[in-house]
């Protein structure tokens, strides 16, 4: 491991949960050194993810012990490694995309199988934005939703980190992309990350799509949204169409009507990214070299509609909350 002189280090901390994030504030913290298979990263960039609302409201499925660094996308330098760690060393820049958080602080801790050498061609903040939303972009259109060139792409969600990875990885893939989002304002970033259409989620939601498919309906639907949007993309659903269940934002898990899938040779298919790559961890290896090949080509871009320094990094926790933001905000260090 590499000498260093810091001894502290500041980052935001939750000290105690709650639903307007009054129990999360900057504090100094003793600096560790990293142990074996593990990485010391001088944070320069770190990108907010909804699971750092969740984590600092209490509402996540994974609850850390208190108290903790939100944070679970960063990027910066090595800063020293630990033993059995030969992929980065000291100096290198890095990308970190963790499990356990830590990347909303001067300095963090990773194990090294989450740490990998950051893509040319990005800036601090773009490398510290692409890599969980580019990760599920990959894992739902490429290995769940078997996207394939000439098909139509629904993307609700559209103005978010992941739907605007999503939008521009199907473009990339050969696809017809469709994007839909509650803004036609904020939906400009999806026509500018290659969408062909753009549509405004109201009451003619199942409509719309179907005009536009010319009464065929989308191939492939990626929905992180829920609720009616699901209800309106179950119906507007192509013959042997996948719908993506990426996530609930709508607060509403929609019921199923099983009658209606068999009819029509529909698959429902779940996605949990993180998960997908844990489990298969050669697979996942194989997934993140290609995100991070399509990051430096300039496929994959992250569209970052927001920046605060660490000392607002709960003014950045609240914005996202709002769901406010287009693309991805990120906190600079």
């Amino acid at each position: 491991m590499s000498e260093r002189a810091d001894t502290h280090y500041t980052a935001l901390v939750v000290e105690q949960p709650t639903p307007d994030f009054s129990g999360v504030a900057l504090r100094t913290l003793p600096l560790e050194s990293p142990g074996p298979q593990q990485v010391l990263i001088r944070v320069r960039a770190a990108a907010l993810n909804y699971p750092d609302v969740l984590l600092t409201q209490g509402t996540y499925q994974f609850k850390p012990p208190l108290p903790f660094v939100p944070g679970l996308e960063a990027s910066g330098e090595v800063v020293a490694v630990g033993v059995g760690v030969s992929h980065v060393w000291p100096g290198d820049a890095v990308v970190a995309q963790t499990r356990q958080g830590g990347a909303l602080g001067q300095m963090m801790i990773a194990d090294a199988s989450e740490v990998r050498p950051m893509p040319a061609n990005l800036d601090w903040d773009e490398a510290s934005a692409y890599s969980a939303a580019g990760m599920t972009a990959y894992v739902s259109l490429v290995h769940r939703g078997q996207l394939e060139a000439g098909e139509t792409l629904l993307v609700h969600g559209a103005t978010g980190g992941a739907g605007l990875a999503t939008v521009q990885l199907g473009r990339h893939l050969g696809a017809r992309v469709i994007a839909t989002g509650r803004s036609l304002e904020k939906l400009d970033a999806a026509r500018a990350a290659g969408a062909h259409e753009l549509v405004q989620v109201g009451e003619g939601l199942r409509d719309d799509i179907l005009r536009m498919t010319g009464d065929k309906g989308a191939d492939v639907v990626f929905d992180p949204v829920g609720g009616d949007v699901f209800d309106a993309s179950l119906r507007s659903l192509a013959w042997g169409g996948r719908l993506l269940v990426v996530g609930f934002l709508a607060g509403r898990i929609a019921d199923l009507k099983s009658n209606y899938v068999l009819i029509k040779n529909i698959s429902i298919i779940g996605i949990r990214a993180g998960e997908f790559i844990r489990r298969d961890p050669a697979k996942g290896a194989e997934v993140m070299r290609q995100v991070d090949a399509l990051a430096a080509q300039g496929v994959l871009k992250p569209y970052i509609s927001a920046r605060f320094p660490l000392a607002e990094g709960v003014q950045a926790l609240r914005v996202l909350a709002r769901g406010k933001a287009t693309g991805k905000i990120v906190v600079t260090l």
